[in-house]
């Protein structure tokens, strides 16, 4: 069979990712994100939501830019 080269398919994760995702793409343990949520490093609305089924939710845009503040 003669197939058309087709391009690569890339996957961007959506903005808001549960916390094992986000573990994932920043390589914090889940762990180390729920103590900086706790201790107030992150903030709420700005890194993370809670999702309305309770869920926290991590914003990667607000991830980026907290990791460019630094």
């Amino acid at each position: 069979m003669n197939q058309p080269n087709l391009p690569p398919v890339v996957v961007v994760p959506a903005r808001y990712v549960l916390l094992p995702l986000a573990n994932a793409i920043t390589g914090y343990t889940v762990k180390a994100m729920e103590r900086k949520i706790e201790r107030g490093d992150w903030i709420e609305g700005k890194v993370w939501r809670r999702a309305p089924d309770g869920h926290i939710m991590i914003d990667i845009q607000g991830y980026q830019r907290w990791v460019e503040n630094l």
